[in-house]
């Protein structure tokens, strides 16, 4: 199957299924590419619905760029080293990309402006009514999937242009 087509599928999948968009993002990445980490993955699950259900920068979003920081970040040795080879750099390229991806197609990196653009309105996921009225709007039946499988795709996207 086609990587792009798979991640984006995945990222569907995984966030009808499971929700936490963030690590929904990443664990469509991670198993596409084999780029495992149950430590980086378990890393991810506070970032969800704007870090914490709070609505800031989106979970896909951070999720996604955890996913390409997994590929191209510099490790620990490199880290304390001083990154001699730069690789920080290359995750700085590939994160500034898929943000601008979603600037261009959502209007903002923000989930509450997000919710804005796919809902019609915005939600308080820490409030239980609110929460309640999210899910009843198709939250998790095709609106977030749709944002996390985009994402995943773009991260697909991001990381084949290397193959190119």
């Amino acid at each position: 199957m086609d990587k792009i087509k798979q991640a984006y599928d995945l990222g569907c999948k995984y966030e009808k299924e499971y929700y936490g968009c963030a690590q929904c993002v990443l664990l469509a990445i991670q198993d596409t590419f084999g780029l495992e980490s149950e430590v980086v993955f378990k890393s991810a699950s506070g970032l969800a619905a704007g870090i914490g259900l709070m609505g800031s920068v989106c979970g896909a979003l951070t999720g996604g760029v955890m996913a390409l920081s997994l590929k191209y970040g510099r490790d620990l040795q490199a880290f304390k080293a001083g990154d001699p080879e730069g690789k920080r750099f290359k995750a700085y390229e590939k994160a500034r990309k898929l943000y601008e991806r979603f600037e261009a197609e959502y209007g903002s990196v923000i989930c509450r402006d997000i919710q804005k653009k796919i809902f019609g309105r915005s939600f308080n996921l820490r409030d239980p009514q609110e929460f309640k009225e999210f899910e009843e709007a198709g939250a998790h039946v095709d609106k977030c999937p749709g944002v996390v499988g985009r994402a995943a795709q773009w991260v697909a996207e991001i990381m084949l242009e290397d193959e190119k």
